[in-house]
């Protein structure tokens, strides 16, 4: 049973409410005014708020603002109840990060109508999608379903094709866009000040590339190019931001899904830089292996040339051939030309820890 809390201070207006939300088989909790209305959500986290913005001692956007800094409440989807209607009222709620709004009067089945849109798109924006195109225009419509998200429409999600070698976007630039990669494979790097690369990160279909410094608005501090012809979305910069700021459940949402490898990716680059290479070629095999495995707990086959897994680990081509070599000859890895088969992942693990 869903559990919604209602912040009213018209005793008659919140017990009609709370009769319709009861009879529609939704658990109803009450409060009488904001400060209560407050209390109330961080100690039983409801799955929806429906609030009036007119009331004494803290009104509903001082509820909104106190609830959507609190961590266990910001992504709880809030409706605002409101005897106004004019644009002023609805766009400073927005941009509060309030879902929706119902006017006063309204009748039960408009009431009904907006909780359980608001639950649905809540729990499929909880629920994340598929790492697709299909995932990534669920997710969109999902987001763009505010009023105010209208103009974010799928003609502006352009797949484009990219060649192989071809540059995504280069270190020092700055960004006017977000990608996310449909089909193919793409590589981030970092070079010194001889030219030599360092392999930062690999890309895999259904990954975003690029968002931190977007987030940031900083610089790029490395460059994208394509390692085989690729379908990637471009996603304008405005419509990034537009999903960020207009809607707090799907930001919140959205950064999930973006960082969803950051911790990993930290963690790898350290190993990176204090282990032995035995182990850093082992961690980078293991990395390479993660990205591009279609069948977890078999023999898996990796295609990555000399120089991009030597780029991985930060050693030389020769020295990583070498290594590459000695796990053959331990029966870890078989190799032909650029394809790698790791036969062992278990033994690469423990080398590796």
């Amino acid at each position: 049973m869903k559990k919604i809390l209602l912040i009213e201070d018209n005793f008659e207006i919140r017990e009609n409410i709370a009769e319709i939300l009861t009879l529609a088989n939704y658990q109803v909790l009450e409060a009488e005014n904001g400060k209560i209305g407050v209390d109330l959500a961080k100690r039983e986290i409801p799955d929806l708020i429906i609030c009036d913005i007119m009331m004494p001692q803290l009104d509903g956007y001082g509820v909104l603002r106190m609830l959507s800094t609190n961590k266990a409440t910001a992504n709880v989807p809030f409706i605002f109840l409101t005897a106004k209607s004019e644009k002023e009222d609805f766009r400073k709620g927005m941009n509060l990060g309030a879902d929706d709004y119902l006017t006063k009067p309204f009748d039960d089945l408009e009431l009904l109508d907006a909780v359980e849109m608001r639950l649905r798109k809540s729990e499929n924006l909880k629920a994340g999608f598929q790492k697709n195109a299909e995932g990534l225009h669920d997710f969109l419509q999902e987001a763009k379903g505010q009023e105010n998200l209208e103009k974010l429409t799928s003609d502006k999600q352009k797949l484009q094709h990219f060649k192989k070698k071809q540059t995504l976007f280069l270190d020092g630039n700055y960004p006017s866009a977000l990608y996310f990669l449909n089909k193919g494979k793409v590589k981030t790097y970092k070079s010194n000040e001889e030219g030599r690369e360092y392999i930062t990160n690999l890309y895999k279909a259904g990954d975003f590339i690029g968002y931190l410094d977007l987030i940031e608005e900083n610089a790029y501090r490395e460059s994208a190019v394509v390692m085989e012809d690729s379908e990637i979305y471009v996603i304008s910069k405005e419509d990034f931001f537009l999903l960020l700021h207009n809607n707090r459940l799907v930001a919140n949402q959205f950064i999930k899904i973006l960082s969803d490898n950051l911790a990993d990716r930290e963690e790898r680059l350290l190993k990176l830089a204090y282990n032995s290479v035995r182990k850093r070629v082992a961690e980078a095999l293991l990395f390479v292996e993660k990205q591009y495995q279609n069948k977890p707990n078999t023999a898996t086959q990796v295609i990555i040339s000399r120089e991009d897994l030597a780029n991985i680990v930060g050693a030389s081509k020769e020295t990583v051939i070498r290594t590459l070599a000695d796990f053959k000859d331990e029966k870890l890895i078989e190799s032909q030309g650029s394809r790698i088969t790791i036969i062992s992942s278990e033994k690469l693990k423990k080398m590796r820890n």
